[in-house]
């Protein structure tokens, strides 16, 4: 069986899917972009920025059902361009710490002006 999850201190889903999905006792979380949910806007100006906004809106998924970045065991980062690697992946360590999740870390083409996804 499965649950949907939906909080309005994330950016709500811009097509038919959830911002995330209990099933078989384990959260899945979908893509987040760096839209602030108070705006509604785009927020940050560069790969930094955003990421900063995207780890800020999986958290806010996160706590509205009791876990934090702790509980994260995978991730996948989508950026617009391999060069912002080692931008995004300063702030990604603020959020993992000790022991980070798997991760795959994948560039493909971004909408917009999304730096990653």
């Amino acid at each position: 069986m499965k649950r949907t999850v939906a909080t309005p201190d994330a950016p709500a889903a811009i097509g038919p899917y959830s911002q995330a999905v209990w099933a078989g006792g384990m959260l899945f979380v979908s893509g987040q972009i760096c839209i602030d949910p108070k705006t509604g806007e785009l927020a940050g100006k560069n790969a930094a920025e955003q990421a900063e906004q995207v780890l800020k809106n999986l958290g806010a998924i996160l706590e509205s059902q009791g876990l934090s970045f702790e509980n994260v065991v995978k991730a996948t980062v989508f950026p617009k361009d391999m060069n912002d690697f080692s931008a995004i992946n300063e702030v990604y360590a603020t959020y993992f710490k000790a022991h980070p999740p798997a991760r795959v870390f994948v560039q493909v083409p971004r909408p917009l002006q999304y730096f990653l996804e």
